[in-house]
């Protein structure tokens, strides 16, 4: 016999309630780590300065987790909201838009187009990005796009996107069709612009770098009001891969607008249509042709900047070279 007295009938219904009470804890603590949010992967977080970034969303909720969890009252999580389908975009929330309709524009590039509801519009500010989300392979990816549809467009908002060949959200992106629900949130960041308040403006673009620079161009060109003098200038790899372009020489027949284009892959202008020999190079955009393009603004220019990293970082050590400071530069 063991020498471990066995316990009377009382203090066996005192353990039996002790163990049902620490069963109950552990399954009640079970149920609000369920409940826990998930702090993001590196993947969700698009890069570009969101505020709230995905992060900050994450850590507010977490403190709201955590302040019921401490109540033990799960109510108090019911204002958590992952997604909504009201269609009206939330920077805070992810909102369902409906595809309208699919554009290829280039071997890699496509435009697409979302519905909103009546006659209602994003009410973007001028150069603003919005954040998409999609699932690849079981991995939540977000991106940072900004629409190039006019900031008064109504009833709907178009997106320019480039599809690369090993990108996450290029997969998820491709297998996009009419009638498919597409999740965003936003909108963030964008370029404070007044009409008028600078003398002209240049802009260095590069591929998809194009989209923030198209809705300041509308608005300047909407505005009988607004004299400001443009200068865009479109880095492109072909003269094929140039995005938009009957939007582009429309533009380009303002009194106030001009464009030039950078081919990083034709060697010769001969062979593109004769309206665009006068204003396009070939090769790429280096420090004397930015030089080139100053010299021949017809105001001192605030610099818009757009495109990779890469791009921006030769971009600013050009202008810098060239005299232009810092405070008259604004990188997207």
């Amino acid at each position: 016999m063991s020498g471990i007295p066995a316990p009377d009938k009382a203090e066996a219904a005192s353990i039996g309630m002790k163990n049902g009470s620490l069963q109950t804890m552990s399954g009640n603590e079970d149920d609000w780590l369920a409940l826990k949010p998930q702090e993001p992967s590196p993947s969700q977080c698009c890069g570009s300065g969101c505020k709230p970034c995905i992060y900050d969303v994450y850590e507010k909720e977490l403190a709201q987790w955590e302040r019921a969890k401490a109540k033990q009252d799960k109510s108090l999580l019911m204002e958590k909201k992952e997604q909504s389908n009201n269609s009206e975009l939330n920077p805070d929330t992810f909102t369902a838009f409906n595809i309208s309709s699919v554009e290829q524009l280039t071997e890699d590039t496509y435009q697409y187009k979302f519905e909103l509801p009546g006659n209602s519009n994003l009410r973007l500010s001028l150069g603003q990005h919005i954040v998409l989300r999609g699932m690849v392979n079981g991995l939540e990816v977000q991106r940072a796009y900004t629409p190039i549809s006019p900031g008064n467009a109504e009833g709907y908002f178009e997106v320019l996107m480039k599809c690369y060949e090993a990108g996450l959200m290029s997969q998820y992106i491709k297998t996009w069709k009419k009638g498919d629900m597409v999740f965003w949130r936003g909108p963030f960041g964008g370029f404070p612009y007044q009409p008028n308040k600078h003398g002209e403006l240049l802009m260095l673009a590069s591929g998809t770098g194009l989209t923030p620079m198209l809705p300041i161009l509308q608005s300047i060109t909407d505005d009988e009001e607004d004299e400001t003098f443009v200068t865009l200038v479109g880095c492109f790899r072909t003269f094929d891969n140039i995005y938009l372009k009957p939007l582009l020489q429309d533009l380009a027949r303002y009194w106030n607008i001009r464009i030039f284009y950078v081919l990083s892959q034709e060697t010769s202008l001969e062979k593109l249509p004769w309206s665009y020999q006068e204003n396009t190079y070939t090769g790429r955009l280096n420090e004397d042709l930015v030089k080139t393009i100053i010299n021949s603004c017809r105001r001192k220019p605030f610099v818009l900047i757009c495109g990779s990293s890469a791009f921006n970082e030769d971009m600013s050590r050009y202008l810098k070279a060239a005299g232009i400071e810092e405070n008259s530069c604004f990188v997207f």
